[in-house]
């Protein structure tokens, strides 16, 4: 039965699953002809890798990525325990070395050579592809190229960007505000009409259904009751659970009368959402399954263990008449999502998310990377991976190079990393460790412990975007939908990649074309003690999934909620990409379970970035907020300690 199950959903069908041939194994020829180039004759340690090869080009990979295979397996080792293998010297020696190719790493290598234009930088990542979460993919079906994002989506932060971050953004020719009046995001979903809509599933409310929703409740919006009505009536909810859903979306009471704006505000700080929902607003308990995944893409948590006051700042229902004042959650140490007192940062969206951002930067630091000069050509301009690691260049880029091992040995840094099961010995004058910042206490065993000890409370969010290329979306428009969140899925939502062309990428304007369906999916474990052990679960489920795990939710959601529009996952699905990201956002503090008045110096990420001899930590983890200024602002500050 579950073989007949399979095939009706089209498991077996011959579509774009995994492609090895670009990421890891090459020819004996392509080998050869690699070494046989007298550029490389400077670097006859290196073994001839694969993105030196012609044609390599990790955006078009299907399959299994962020965290692919290959990327991680040797950093487990050495978290367990495994002794650092002997390291073969490459005889490089660089004026400052890069640990990690993400928006930390290249901004690091882009200030550095602002501050020391002659400068010889390498920066080495454990991906096959550069930008860390920034990831790309890029899909070809009936002769068009589609892209969306494997990972970061947006430039935009809660805080406007510091004078560095936006002087980055600024020096790579990003205007936010011109480049979205230039971006022609078409208009073809709103002319169908299309909306959003929930899809019940049967495991959790009794029966599939897919319900067309009004607006929500958000900032600006006024809720029509009657509209909501009218949706939940289709909807397998009890009456009462409907009741007060409609009264949570859509009613102005006011449920803490006779307490200040200050006193709201820190009582919403110090309990969750669903406490707030069923405890203050006194709704029936059957609601929680409604609003359980609502705060999934946002902190990686369910309304269990989010804080109230954040879900108010991101726009969830429920205190539409409570007066709260957004000028006033910085007093309160609130960050929630946006809602400083000065109003948060400009917000872009390339079709490919910020791997636009990391491909700017690359274009700048590698000479012959790519052609072009503008934001709006960066999207379609095609990439020479070959050129990103060239013995004459004076930044270079090695991707799938895992570091194993960083010292401060006499007037510099000695490191040592792994690269196709062996391992090489480079040496910097200064280092800037921008990846993962819970890996240094293995990387970097001289760390002193209290050091040590405040890296491994910075535990990522895991989480995946996953997508799949489709040969039409009529049935989106059949249905009149754009957008389904999935309260129940194990999914919390599906959506058509946005309409959006820019310079010479056009999105598909019909629903005959192929189209790109993204999903959204945050492991966490409800109930365990405090947000880092639900993380740290969510991540062993990650790694321990299978692709086809993946392959076969995402075909099973599509049939069971679109097949009334037509949709056949067997017939319509033509590639699949799951971004696996088992450390993903940056550790965010959370007022449940982290004292949010703890003074900055003595809170765990500013302890863990301490320099250390001539090594500086850098990336988003050390920030505290899973935000591209932050990792640019982190990048600029390592730049700064090791240059003073």
């Amino acid at each position: 039965m579950a073989e007949e199950g399979d095939a009706r959903l089209g498991m077996n069908r011959r579509i774009e699953r995994r492609d090895f041939l670009q990421g890891a194994a090459m020819t004996a020829s392509a080998l050869a002809a690699i070494a046989a180039d007298p550029l490389y004759a400077a670097g006859a340690a290196l073994q001839p890798a694969s993105q030196d090869a012609a044609g390599y080009y990790p955006p078009t990979r299907t399959g299994l990525r962020g965290s692919h295979p290959g990327s991680f397996e040797q950093a487990h080792a050495l978290r367990d325990g495994t002794p650092v293998a002997a390291a073969a010297p490459t005889g490089e020696d660089y004026d400052l070395v890069v640990v990690g190719a993400g928006i930390s790493g290249l901004s690091a290598a882009y200030f550095w050579r602002q501050r020391r234009p002659d400068a010889r930088i390498l920066i080495l990542d454990n991906h096959d592809d550069f930008g860390g979460h920034a990831k790309r993919n890029e899909y070809r079906v009936g002769g068009r190229v589609m892209l969306t994002n494997g990972g970061t989506m947006l430039i935009n932060s809660p805080r406007p960007y510091s004078r560095e971050a936006a002087g980055l953004i600024k020096d790579l020719g990003i205007d936010p505000d011109a480049l979205e009046a230039s971006a022609d995001r078409s208009k073809v979903y709103r002319d169908l009409g299309l909306g959003a809509a929930t899809f019940f599933d049967k495991e959790t409310f009794g029966a599939d259904k897919l319900v067309r929703m009004p607006r929500g409740s958000g900032r600006g919006r006024a809720p029509d009751a009657a509209a909501w009505a009218a949706a939940l009536a289709q909807a397998p909810l009890s009456e009462a659970v409907r009741r007060d859903i409609v009264r949570i979306e859509t009613g102005r009471e006011d449920y803490l009368p006779g307490l200040s704006i200050e006193q709201k505000m820190d009582r919403l700080s110090r309990l969750s959402y669903a406490d707030f929902l069923v405890e203050v607003v006194k709704a029936d308990p059957g609601v929680l399954p409604y609003y359980q995944k609502r705060t999934h893409g946002e902190w990686g948590l369910g309304i269990d263990a989010e804080p109230a006051l954040d879900c108010w700042g991101i726009g969830l229902p429920g205190f539409q008449g409570m007066g709260l004042d957004r000028r006033r959650t910085e007093r309160m140490g609130n960050t929630a999502a946006g809602y400083s007192a000065t109003g948060g940062s400009y917000s872009f969206h390339f079709p490919d998310g910020n791997a636009s951002i990391a491909r700017l930067l690359v274009r700048r630091l590698v000479s012959g990377a790519a052609p072009g000069a503008t934001p709006q050509d960066i999207v379609t301009a095609p990439f020479d991976y070959r050129a990103l690691d060239r013995p004459d260049a004076e930044v270079r880029i090695r991707l799938s190079s895992v570091v194993v091992h960083a010292a401060n040995e006499g007037a510099g840094v000695d490191l040592v990393y792994m690269r196709g099961g062996k391992a090489y010995r480079v040496r910097g004058a200064a280092c800037v460790m921008a990846g993962y910042n819970m890996m240094l206490p293995y990387i970097v065993p001289d760390l002193p412990e209290p050091q040590k000890a405040a890296l491994h409370e910075l535990v990522k969010v895991p989480l995946v975007y996953a997508s799949c290329a489709i040969r039409n979306w009529r049935a989106f428009a059949t249905l009149g939908i754009e957008q389904v969140s999935c309260p129940g899925g194990y999914f919390s939502s599906f959506s058509l990649a946005p309409a959006q062309s820019i310079g010479g990428y056009a999105y598909p304007g019909t629903p005959d074309e192929p189209a790109v369906v993204t999903f959204v999916r945050t492991p966490v474990a409800p109930g365990l003690p405090t947000e880092r052990d639900q993380h740290r679960a969510g991540r062993a489920e990650l790694l321990g999934t299978s692709f086809e795990t993946f392959e076969r939710h995402m075909r099973d959601l599509l049939n069971r909620a679109l097949a009334p529009g037509g949709f056949d996952a067997a017939r319509d699905i033509d590639a699949i990409i799951v971004n696996r990201w088992p450390h993903g956002y940056a550790y965010e503090y959370n007022p449940l379970y982290d004292p949010w008045d703890t003074p900055e110096g003595q809170r765990p990420h500013v302890i863990g970035r301490a320099r250390f001899g001539r090594i500086a930590i850098a990336n988003s983890d050390s920030g505290a907020a899973a935000y591209t200024d932050s990792a640019i602002d982190q990048a600029h500050r390592a730049v700064g300690e090791l240059l003073a």
